[in-house]
Protein backbone atom coordinates (compact mmCIF):
# COMPACT_ATOMS: atom_id res chain seq x y z
CA UNK A 1 0.00 0.00 0.00
CA UNK A 2 1.61 3.24 -1.16
CA UNK A 3 1.28 6.51 0.70
CA UNK A 4 3.33 8.81 -1.51
CA UNK A 5 5.10 8.91 -4.87
CA UNK A 6 7.99 11.21 -5.72
CA UNK A 7 9.59 11.41 -9.17
CA UNK A 8 12.76 13.09 -10.34
CA UNK A 9 10.72 15.57 -12.36
CA UNK A 10 9.24 16.92 -9.10
CA UNK A 11 12.68 17.70 -7.71
CA UNK A 12 13.12 21.37 -6.92
CA UNK A 13 16.52 21.49 -8.64
CA UNK A 14 14.95 21.02 -12.08
CA UNK A 15 17.86 18.81 -13.15
CA UNK A 16 17.14 15.52 -14.90
CA UNK A 17 19.65 12.91 -13.76
CA UNK A 18 20.81 10.38 -16.37
CA UNK A 19 23.24 8.02 -14.59
CA UNK A 20 21.72 4.51 -14.45
CA UNK A 21 22.02 4.30 -10.65
CA UNK A 22 20.08 7.49 -10.05
CA UNK A 23 16.63 7.16 -8.56
CA UNK A 24 13.81 8.16 -10.90
CA UNK A 25 10.85 7.60 -8.57
CA UNK A 26 10.04 6.39 -5.08
CA UNK A 27 6.86 5.17 -3.41
CA UNK A 28 6.64 5.10 0.36
CA UNK A 29 5.35 1.75 1.64
CA UNK A 30 4.31 0.58 5.09
CA UNK A 31 6.93 -0.76 7.48
CA UNK A 32 9.67 1.76 6.65
CA UNK A 33 10.01 0.44 3.12
CA UNK A 34 10.42 2.25 -0.19
CA UNK A 35 9.66 1.05 -3.71
CA UNK A 36 12.18 2.62 -6.09
CA UNK A 37 12.73 2.83 -9.82
CA UNK A 38 16.15 3.81 -11.18
CA UNK A 39 16.86 5.61 -14.46
CA UNK A 40 17.85 2.33 -16.13
CA UNK A 41 14.57 0.64 -15.15
CA UNK A 42 16.00 -1.28 -12.20
CA UNK A 43 13.23 -1.61 -9.62
CA UNK A 44 13.13 -2.91 -6.09
CA UNK A 45 12.21 -2.49 -2.47
CA UNK A 46 14.43 -0.75 0.08
CA UNK A 47 13.64 -1.98 3.61
CA UNK A 48 14.95 0.53 6.14
CA UNK A 49 13.31 -1.02 9.22
CA UNK A 50 16.52 -2.64 10.56
CA UNK A 51 18.53 0.54 10.13
CA UNK A 52 15.93 2.79 11.73
CA UNK A 53 15.53 0.43 14.71
CA UNK A 54 19.27 -0.10 15.21
CA UNK A 55 21.05 1.15 18.33
CA UNK A 56 23.55 2.70 15.91
CA UNK A 57 20.91 4.39 13.73
CA UNK A 58 22.35 7.87 14.24
CA UNK A 59 20.63 10.36 11.94
CA UNK A 60 18.30 7.61 10.69
CA UNK A 61 16.71 7.16 14.15
CA UNK A 62 14.61 10.28 13.54
CA UNK A 63 12.97 8.47 10.61
CA UNK A 64 11.01 6.36 13.13
CA UNK A 65 8.63 9.30 12.95
CA UNK A 66 6.46 8.13 10.04
CA UNK A 67 5.66 11.72 9.08
CA UNK A 68 9.37 12.42 8.62
CA UNK A 69 10.01 9.09 6.86
CA UNK A 70 7.20 9.90 4.41
CA UNK A 71 8.96 13.15 3.46
CA UNK A 72 11.54 11.29 1.39
CA UNK A 73 12.55 13.29 -1.66
CA UNK A 74 14.75 12.73 -4.69
CA UNK A 75 17.60 15.18 -5.08
CA UNK A 76 20.09 14.73 -7.90
CA UNK A 77 19.08 11.07 -8.17
CA UNK A 78 19.49 10.23 -4.47
CA UNK A 79 16.92 9.68 -1.72
CA UNK A 80 17.09 12.33 0.99
CA UNK A 81 15.05 13.42 4.01
CA UNK A 82 14.60 16.89 5.53
CA UNK A 83 16.78 16.00 8.54
CA UNK A 84 19.81 15.40 6.27
CA UNK A 85 19.58 11.59 6.12
CA UNK A 86 20.24 10.08 2.70
CA UNK A 87 21.03 6.75 1.03
CA UNK A 88 23.96 6.05 -1.26
CA UNK A 89 22.25 5.59 -4.65
CA UNK A 90 25.12 3.52 -6.09
CA UNK A 91 24.93 1.00 -3.24
CA UNK A 92 21.12 1.01 -3.43
CA UNK A 93 21.22 0.32 -7.19
CA UNK A 94 23.73 -2.52 -6.77
CA UNK A 95 21.73 -4.23 -4.02
CA UNK A 96 18.30 -4.05 -5.63
CA UNK A 97 19.87 -5.04 -8.96
CA UNK A 98 21.21 -8.24 -7.38
CA UNK A 99 18.36 -9.11 -5.04
CA UNK A 100 15.30 -7.01 -5.84
CA UNK A 101 15.16 -6.09 -2.17
CA UNK A 102 17.73 -4.31 -0.06
CA UNK A 103 17.47 -4.62 3.70
CA UNK A 104 19.62 -1.66 4.73
CA UNK A 105 21.89 -2.92 7.55
CA UNK A 106 21.72 -1.29 10.96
Amino acid sequence: MSTKTVTQEHCSSGITAVAPWRIHSVNVLLGYRLSVICNDGTTGIVDMSQLISSENAGIYAALKDVKLFNQVCIELGALIWPNGADLDPVWLHEEIGKNGTWCVPG
